[in-house]
């Protein structure tokens, strides 16, 4: 179920454009249990050669060859029925080209009395590295803010790409991990953004 974020316009938030750099303007906005549908669309798929290691305090990379293929519908139905049954999300939103849906991401507002939760965020592969990613979590930072967070925790894929895109927006690892996530997640590296 799908929550509006408090002291905002239970509809929609406010709709944002970026331009990408070949001249689509890109809509972000508040998905409708509707639209949940529409991510199918989305390509998840990446590969890479090494992952990231949380150990003793220390982020370090070890070379490993991985593949994570594009979902299917069925996949994509399981993955977000878990996001809103077991990571218990409350807003999710999207970023369109025209009536594409090319990316989403959602918010959980209180994973801890003051901690707002990353549920997800995925870009589809053909607009990565446009600027997409970020436009979809300055919106869920706003969201987490207005709702009185003063941190924002992720549970992020050990990837380069994922660690990367975190790190550069400030996010560090955090010793002090969410034990129900991590059970959930093990392999995943725990970051926190102080907002």
């Amino acid at each position: 179920m799908l929550h509006p974020a408090p002291g905002s316009d239970a509809d929609m938030v406010e709709s944002e454009r970026c331009t990408m750099s070949h001249e689509r303007a890109i809509t972000i906005r508040r998905l409708s249990e509707n639209d949940l549908r529409l991510a199918k669309g989305i390509d998840v798929s990446e590969d890479g050669q090494s992952v990231f290691r949380y150990i003793n305090g220390e982020l370090t990379t070890e070379p490993r060859k991985w593949h994570r293929p594009a979902w299917d519908a069925p996949r994509w139905e399981r993955t977000i029925t878990t996001w809103a049954q077991v990571l218990r999300w409350d807003v999710v939103i999207g970023a369109f080209d025209g009536a594409t849906l090319i990316g989403m991401a959602s918010l959980r507002y209180r994973l801890m009395e003051t901690v707002a939760q990353l549920v997800s965020l995925h870009v589809s592969r053909a607009y990565r590295r446009h600027g997409v990613a970020t436009r979809l979590l300055q919106e869920l930072m706003r969201l987490a803010r207005q709702s009185n967070a003063r941190e924002l925790y992720v549970s992020a894929a050990p990837t380069p790409s994922a660690i990367g895109f975190y790190t550069r927006h400030g996010f560090a690892p955090t010793a002090h991990v969410n034990q129900r996530l991590y059970d959930l997640e093990p392999e995943d590296i725990h970051m926190t953004l102080t907002l």
